[in-house]
C-alpha cells in the first residue's frame, strides 16, 4: 500500500516527428498538457510535476492556471529518460510511488488511474502497469523502491530498461480505457485523437466489450443480450433519425451493450448506473438507469432512453421477441402476487406506449424493422 503518490508528466521534447509542438495541442477545447494534468487532477493525485525543456517559456503560464509545478531539465536534447530522471528527482524525497507520463498521450480517463491506485490500496508491487485487452500502456504506477536505480541508470533502454530490470516484481490491472494505448507521434496520430476527444464521453464498442469481460468479468449470457440489444437499439434509433431524429447512436448503442452490467444486484439499473457515472460517463448512466422503469413524456419526441427500454424488452436472451410473449412467462410466474404482477403490467404497457410513439413517427411498425 502507498502513502504519498505523485505524477510526472514529461513534456520537455521536440515533437520532432509531429511537426507541432504536442504539449499545446487542442483536443475539445483543451490543450494536450492540461488534459494530462487535469488526468491525475481528477483522479486525486495532489503532486503533480510538469518536466518542461523546448519551449517551456510557452508553457509556464499553461502550469501556473494549473497550479501545477514545472520542472526545469537542461538536457532535454539529451532524450526523453533524462526528463525522467528530473522530474523522480523533484518528488524523490515526498512520494512513495509516482506515475510516469508522456504528454502525447492525453486522453487517458481518470477512471483508469482511480483504478491503478485502488489496486495499490491493497497490494503495492514495484510496478503497476495498466492494460487494455492485455497489452500495457500508460501511465505506470512505480514504487519508490526504483528511484535510485531510476537515477544511477547508465544501461540500454532508458526508463524501460530499468522497468524490464524489476520485471519480476511487476503487476498488470485491466482496465476498459483504450486511450492508455493511443499516443500522437505524427499529425495522423493526432487527427485521430482529435476526433475521439469529441466523443470521449461515450466508450467505444471495444471498451464496452473489455469491461464486461475483462474488468467485471460478467456472464457470457449478459453480453450475448447486450449485443442483441445493442444491435437492436441501434438499429431502431437509425429508423428514427431517418425520420428527423438527432439521437447519438453510439452513446445508444454503449447504453445497450452494458445495460445490464451490474445484472446481479437488487436494483441493477440503479447500481450500474452508479457503476457508470463513477467512471465518468454521465449521460451513459442516465440512459441504462431507466431501462427497467421510465417515465414517458408523451408530448415531447421519442427519447434515446425509450428506445433503450423498448429495445431490451423486444430482446429474449439474445433473440427478438414480441412484447407479449416476451412478458408472457413473467405474467404468468406472478399472477398470484400482486404487486409484482402490477410491476411487470406496467414495464409492459410502457413498452407498448413507447412502440406505439416511435411506430407513428417511423410510419411503419416495429414488425417490419425488426421482421419478428
Amino acid at each position: 500500500m502507498y502513502g504519498n503518490v505523485a505524477a510526472v508528466i514529461l513534456a520537455a521534447g521536440f515533437s520532432s516527428r509531429m511537426g507541432k509542438f504536442k504539449p499545446l495541442l487542442e483536443l475539445a477545447g483543451m490543450s494536450a498538457l492540461e488534459r494530462c494534468v487535469r488526468l491525475f487532477q481528477d483522479a486525486g493525485v495532489g503532486d503533480i510535476r510538469v518536466v518542461t525543456g523546448h519551449r517551456a517559456e510557452e508553457l509556464a503560464p499553461v502550469l501556473q492556471r494549473l497550479g501545477v509545478c514545472g520542472v526545469a531539465n537542461p538536457r532535454y536534447a539529451e532524450g526523453m529518460f533524462t526528463s525522467v530522471t528530473a522530474g523522480v528527482e523533484a518528488i524523490r524525497a515526498t512520494a512513495d510511488a509516482f506515475f510516469v507520463h508522456p504528454v502525447d498521450l492525453p486522453l487517458v480517463r481518470p477512471a483508469t488511474v482511480r483504478r491503478l491506485l485502488d489496486a495499490c490500496s491493497r497490494k503495492a508491487p514495484a510496478i503497476l502497469y495498466p492494460t487494455f485487452q492485455g497489452e500495457r500502456g500508460h501511465p505506470p504506477l512505480i514504487s519508490a523502491r526504483l528511484v535510485p536505480e531510476i537515477l544511477d541508470w547508465r544501461g540500454a533502454g532508458g526508463l524501460q530498461g530499468v522497468l524490464s530490470s524489476w520485471e519480476a516484481y511487476a503487476g498488470e490491472i485491466e482496465v476498459a480505457d483504450e486511450q492508455i494505448l493511443r499516443d500522437m507521434d505524427t499529425a495522423l496520430d493526432y487527427r485521430g485523437l482529435r476526433e475521439r476527444a469529441e466523443t470521449l464521453h461515450v466508450p467505444s464498442e471495444a471498451e464496452c466489450l473489455s469491461l464486461l469481460e475483462l474488468v467485471l468479468r460478467v456472464d457470457q449470457r449478459i453480453v450475448r443480450h447486450g449485443r442483441a440489444v445493442a444491435g437492436l437499439a441501434g438499429l431502431l434509433g437509425q429508423r428514427l433519425n431517418r425520420a428527423g431524429g438527432t439521437l447519438d447512436l453510439p452513446l445508444l448503442q454503449a447504453a445497450g451493450l452494458l445495460h445490464d452490467l451490474a445484472r446481479k444486484d437488487p436494483d441493477h439499473a440503479r447500481s450500474g448506473a452508479t457503476f457508470l457515472r463513477n467512471l465518468g460517463y454521465g449521460a451513459l448512466a442516465d440512459l441504462v438507469a431507466t431501462h427497467m422503469d421510465i417515465s414517458i413524456n408523451e408530448e415531447a419526441p421519442v427519447t434515446a432512453g425509450e428506445l433503450l427500454y423498448l429495445a431490451d424488452k423486444l430482446v429474449q436472451g439474445e433473440h427478438c421477441v414480441g412484447l407479449e410473449d416476451r412478458f408472457r412467462a413473467a405474467k404468468e410466474r406472478h399472477a398470484g402476487d400482486p404487486v409484482v404482477a402490477g410491476l411487470i403490467a406496467a414495464r409492459l404497457a410502457n413498452a407498448l406506449l413507447i412502440q406505439k410513439r416511435l411506430e407513428a413517427v417511423i410510419g411503419c411498425s416495429i414488425k417490419e424493422v425488426i421482421e419478428l
